[in-house]
């Protein structure tokens, strides 16, 4: 796979200091490969028709394991597969190598997301109210096979997350440098913001329409778990952080359950 070039602008201020120097992110630059506007549109497109068939999935009256997995796996092929077709042979660009410093990075954004998450969940109820997961109680009514499932389902559909809001963000990158004329900063911070926010407001079904809720506490979550990505980006990492993050709330949640259940 062809390498990106290195970044053309050699003054500092073209870059954050916690950046990865020497690489850069995909596509806007026309390195590896040239993505057109039109063919982000297309690619953004099959992102929203992925989301909206996992969404959909919940209420259709099939069952068992099987059909657990389709949509959670499309979430992350089907974007992928677009991005292929625009971008032939150059998609896995999106993915790095995973070695220990990686994995260190996973660990310490998981448990910066959960000490923030925590920090402003607890301001946001305190003053407007929040409203629960039902995954937790749902996964705490399971046995232990059924629970397995479950933790098996996310890791395809929290590597899904990750590719919805990675390519709209790449999309916002390359619409504000390129045919914006914004700096690489500038575009870089409102692709960040805006990814989070949408990624948030997706989550409203699922927290009762609480839009507070939803804006500031899932996409502060979103902001730090992205955070990764902008640093190395490495897809890998940001996954590895947010399944991180996901599994300790859930397994947390799930041992409060059963011990609760034996008082």
């Amino acid at each position: 796979m062809k390498p990106l070039a290195p970044y053309p602008d050699p003054h500092p201020k073209g870059f954050f200091r916690w950046e990865d120097l020497g690489t850069d992110f995909p596509f806007y630059r026309e390195e590896p490969a040239t993505v057109s506007n039109g063919q982000w549109c297309i690619v953004v497109s099959v992102v929203a028709i992925a989301f909206l068939a996992l969404a959909l999935s919940a209420s259709l009256p099939v069952k068992g394991l099987f059909w657990a997995f389709i949509p959670a796996v499309g979430l992350a092929a089907l974007p992928l597969i677009a991005l292929a077709l625009v971008a032939p042979r150059h998609w896995g660009c999106l993915f790095g190598r995973v070695g220990s410093r990686e994995v260190r990075l996973m660990l310490g954004f998981a448990l910066l997301n959960i000490v923030i998450s925590m920090t402003v969940g607890a301001a946001v109820m305190a003053m407007f109210g929040t409203a629960s997961n039902a995954s937790t109680a749902q996964l705490g009514a399971l046995d232990t096979a059924g629970q397995i499932a479950f933790f098996a389902k996310t890791l395809p559909q929290l590597l899904g997350e990750e590719v919805i809001t990675i390519l709209p963000f790449l999309a916002i990158l390359q619409w504000l440098t390129i045919g914006l004329g914004r700096s690489r900063k500038t575009a870089v911070m409102c692709a960040w913001v805006l990814t989070s926010v949408l990624f948030g407001m997706l989550h409203l079904p699922t927290y009762d329409w609480n839009w507070v809720q939803c804006i500031f506490v899932i996409g502060g979550a979103r902001m730090v778990l992205t955070l990764p990505w902008i640093m190395t980006k490495n897809l890998w990492v940001s996954t590895g952080a947010h399944i991180t993050n996901d599994w300790l709330l859930f397994g947390v949640g799930l041992l409060g359950a059963g011990l609760a259940s034996k008082v």
